[in-house]
């Protein structure tokens, strides 16, 4: 599939320098997955490819995936879909967005994109929709929509997993300790499943709930890794202006953009802990910027309306 292979670009290794890091004598690096295509990029790349070439072997013409108001899956999921030449729709949690469909686009950057690559938008209640897993739920939609290659929200099945696994290469081999920003525990996962018998995995969950060390257990069954659950900042999409501020400064220093949801927590609590005397000295660090940026317009509306600093882009 040629979106998959000439068009995606490979991510690259950025040393960060700062006087935290020559202080610790620990060394942190970022692998910018978020380079690797302007639109699909990150994990949401490395989770599509494997379940778009199967959607298209198994001769399927229409995807169908969930997500939240606000959701780089969403986003991906419709900008891959055009440019496979696949029928995308996204079932969106909020019936209430629909209200005033033209109101809900203006405001929101990810919808509205979504919208423009030719996703098909059904909004429907938070109640139905922790009822998306069931399978009466999914006949439903299959016999509204017709046949349907339904793609989990979050986009984390067996396929993504095969994909992630793709993120670490040979030159990862010098690191000791590899990060990466948790949702649905899929990217994660693929790490943990190659990474090798040195390094040690870090996983910065996005949303608070102890949920997460089971799901990925159900896709690993090495042992090499662990949760850092105190940088969730109160929850999935929380996030406060010493958060702000830091992404921010960052940006200015050392010209990478953090998404504010996932990768901007990560390397928010990496840098409390090299601070704080958690790594040692000489420790070799990878951290995994998964992407996520198209979301920073949406957040910046929502900061706006808090009166709080806006994310500089």
């Amino acid at each position: 599939m040629q979106f998959f292979s000439s068009e995606g670009k490979e991510s690259r290794n950025e040393e960060i320098f700062h006087p935290i890091l020559k202080e610790s004598g620990v060394s942190l690096c970022i692998k910018r997955e978020d380079l690797i295509h302007e639109y699909v990029s990150g994990n949401k790349f490395r989770k599509l490819k494997y379940n778009l070439s199967e959607a298209k072997r198994l001769g399927y013409d229409t995807l169908l995936t969930f997500g939240g108001a606000y959701s780089n899956h969403i986003a991906a999921v419709a900008s891959a879909g055009r440019l496979v030449g696949l029928r995308t729709i996204g079932v969106i949690r909020g019936e209430e967005l629909l209200n005033d469909l033209e109101k809900t686009l203006a405001e929101n950057a990810t919808l509205m994109f979504a919208s423009a690559c030719g996703m098909r938008l059904k909004f429907i209640s938070r109640g139905a929709y922790r009822e998306k897993g069931s399978s009466s739920f999914l006949e439903g939609l299959q016999k509204e929509f017709g046949r349907l290659y339904i793609i989990p929200e979050g986009g984390t099945n067996d396929l993504a997993i095969k994909g992630c696994e793709e993120i670490l290469n040979s030159q990862d081999s010098q690191y000791d300790v590899i990060c990466c920003a948790v949702g649905t525990g899929g990217t994660v996962s693929g790490i943990i499943n190659s990474s090798l018998i040195h390094q040690s995995v870090l996983g910065f969950p996005a949303l608070k709930g102890s949920f997460l060390t089971s799901e990925i257990k159900k896709y690993t069954k090495k042992t090499n890794w662990e949760l850092v659950e105190k940088y969730h900042f109160g929850g999935y999409g929380k996030i406060n202006k010493e958060l702000i501020e830091f992404i921010n400064t960052f940006r200015s220093n050392q010209n990478i953009l953090l998404d504010p949801i996932y990768t901007g927590k990560m390397i928010y609590g990496l840098f409390d802990m090299i601070q704080n005397g958690v790594f040692t000295k000489n420790t070799r660090i990878l951290a995994i910027h998964t992407g996520g940026l198209q979301g920073v317009d949406g957040m910046n509306n929502k900061l706006a309306k808090k009166r709080l600093p806006l994310i500089n882009i």
